[in-house]
């Protein structure tokens, strides 16, 4: 009786795991030493929100590469369509697409929400004049984690009732940057 159970590659965690630290640590180190340079709080409450949408679209990318049906992209790339072939590339590889984007980016963009919080709620801490300074703390606390787990909520949803759609636009997407970029590459040479 053969087995169905694919051998397990100890490979591709082990240099996720590591790839994940660099990013994560330059990226970290980038929005620290912007962080420290922005003297209006609303920027950085700005960056906050766009990290923490980073987060939010693409742990719908992951959810929607697990839940996608492979036969409407399959169509459409037998009509070579662009950006269908990218997805189907994606549905074959879904558990190293998911987890790059919902551990890897997904993990980053809370950490560094959660860094960035930290950082604005200093900031109100320091420019306060008066008592109260663990407030500020435990508000932005309460806000970073609402916004993130309210908004990966409505993902989840969304990408699994929109799965084909969100997988075939981010084919397309692909597509058009590869187009892009190597057009500009053979262009200059």
């Amino acid at each position: 009786m053969a087995s169905n159970k694919q051998k397990f590659n100890w490979k591709f965690p082990v240099l996720i795991t590591f790839i994940t630290f660099i990013i994560a640590a330059l990226l970290s180190a980038y929005s620290q030493s912007v962080l420290t340079n922005i003297s209006v709080i609303y920027i950085a409450f700005i960056l906050l929100v766009f990290i923490i949408l980073i987060g939010i679209l693409f742990d719908i990318i992951g959810v929607a590469v697990a839940a996608a049906n492979p036969a409407p992209l399959h169509a459409k790339a037998s009509r070579k369509i662009p950006g269908a072939t990218i997805a189907l590339g994606m549905i074959k590889n879904a558990d190293r697409v998911s987890n790059i984007c919902n551990d890897v980016v997904g993990d980053i963009a809370g950490t560094l929400s959660g860094g960035v919080g930290a950082a604005i709620a200093a900031n109100i801490i320091f420019s306060a004049a008066h008592g109260g300074a663990w407030l500020p703390s435990v508000l932005m606390s309460g806000v970073v984690a609402a916004l993130t787990v309210g908004g990966k909520a409505f993902g989840k949803s969304f990408a699994i009732n929109n799965a084909d759609t969100i997988l075939f636009t981010v084919g397309k997407i692909i597509y058009g940057l590869k187009y892009i970029f190597t057009f500009r590459f053979l262009k200059k040479r």
